[in-house]
């Protein structure tokens, strides 16, 4: 049987086009038309400045150094993210402080996020960001994360890695702190094969993590360095695939809203199989379609992942949270049990917008198949 893959990229009609464009016109560096094109495409679709970088970790990393994040300082980030939300916050000596998750969305708790910044206040110790990750392409509920952070002026950086298309209370997310980065890895719902966008409300900082990104280079005729600076821009070649991505954006997330449906009215009459919820106050894109699976299913979450293996079928655990890996267990946090049982239970199924019905079936089936089971 063909490999079914979790999530793969899915071409467009214009990528190809843009991409020739610049091998014909031999733009084939870090500037070029096809830059300028989507990064102006980018803004327009969120409405702030915006710049292409390598990565959206390369995002991060520089959004963190906007809002001065250095040695000693502290940041806020969910527990429950992939580690490219946290390894940022330690490229620049500070420390992350870990939040647990709102089981009603997933996301960073508001309520608990006002805690710890009041205890992290009260300590003397006021945070340089708080980091809120819209997990899965659902946003985190931003209003009173927003709230409690202008309370004890702490600004807010928006990791929409995941979540590219994604709005909250008719805003894109992303848009809504500070800072905002984005990632265009093969694995997302558009791809430039590896890169990033990072925006902000302010255009001069947008300017100066583009000034960093091509190694800090002053404009003089020597090469002349006066800061720090990073090999981080994108490619125009990568460019111009994003450029034709951005252009389908809409269809590939209702593309993958449709795959999660299905799997949701599929299994809908299985007892213990819970997909994740769909928060009120704002579009899902449903990046990844996730379950949580519990007892009365039968079989484990893991028993899943063992038996969909067996059929070429590719699954993945949720993100095993910050205080559970080697790296970060030693960083203070605030709960931690939410997220830890999300992850236990939790499960990410195929949910590429190209997959066709016919493989999709083969994945209902193999777990309907073990509904009931308890595997050893």
């Amino acid at each position: 049987m063909k490999r079914v893959y979790l999530s793969i990229p899915h071409m467009g009609l214009n990528e190809r086009r843009y991409v020739d464009e610049a091998f014909t016109s031999n733009w084939l560096s870090s500037v070029g038309p096809n830059i300028d094109a989507f990064e102006r495409a980018f803004s327009k679709r969120i409405g702030l400045p915006a710049v292409a970088l390598t990565s959206g970790t390369a995002a991060m990393h520089l959004g963190l150094r906007l809002l001065g994040v250095g040695p000693g300082d502290e940041v806020i980030v969910p527990t429950l993210t992939f580690v490219a939300s946290v390894n940022p916050i330690r490229y620049l000596g500070a420390r992350p402080v870990l939040v647990d998750s709102d089981p009603a969305t997933w996301m960073l708790d508001p309520g608990l996020l006002a805690k710890a910044l009041a205890d992290r206040v009260a300590r003397g110790v006021r945070p340089k960001a708080v980091v809120p990750v819209h997990l899965y392409g659902q946003s985190a509920d931003m209003d009173p994360i927003l709230e409690v952070c202008r309370r004890h002026d702490v600004p807010v950086l928006e990791d929409a890695a995941e979540a590219l298309g994604t709005t909250y209370k008719g805003r894109p997310a992303g848009s809504l702190g500070e800072v905002g980065v984005f990632s265009f890895n093969g694995n997302k719902i558009i791809t430039t094969t590896g890169g990033g966008m990072l925006v902000a409300q302010r255009e001069e900082w947008v300017n100066r993590a583009r000034f960093w990104s091509t190694q800090a280079r002053d404009p003089t005729v020597e090469y002349h360095h006066t800061q720090m600076g990073y090999n981080y821009r994108m490619s125009n070649v990568l460019a111009g695939i994003g450029r034709g991505q951005l252009e389908v954006l809409d269809a590939r997330v209702s593309q993958r809203r449709a795959l999660a449906f299905r799997y949701r009215d599929a299994f809908a009459d299985l007892p213990g199989l819970t997909p994740m919820p769909q928060a009120p106050y704002g579009l899902h894109t449903n990046w990844l379609s996730c379950f949580l699976v519990g007892e009365r299913f039968g079989a484990s979450r893991d028993d899943i992942l063992r038996a969909l293996e067996a059929l070429n079928i590719e699954s993945r655990p949720v993100w095993k949270p910050m205080h559970l890996q080697p790296l970060y267990a030693g960083c203070e946090r605030y709960g931690g049990e939410v997220a830890a049982d999300i992850f236990r239970r939790g499960i990410c199924l195929p949910s590429s917008s190209s997959l066709i019905p016919e493989d999709q079936d083969r994945v209902i089936r193999a777990v309907r198949g073990l509904a009931g089971r308890r595997l050893i």
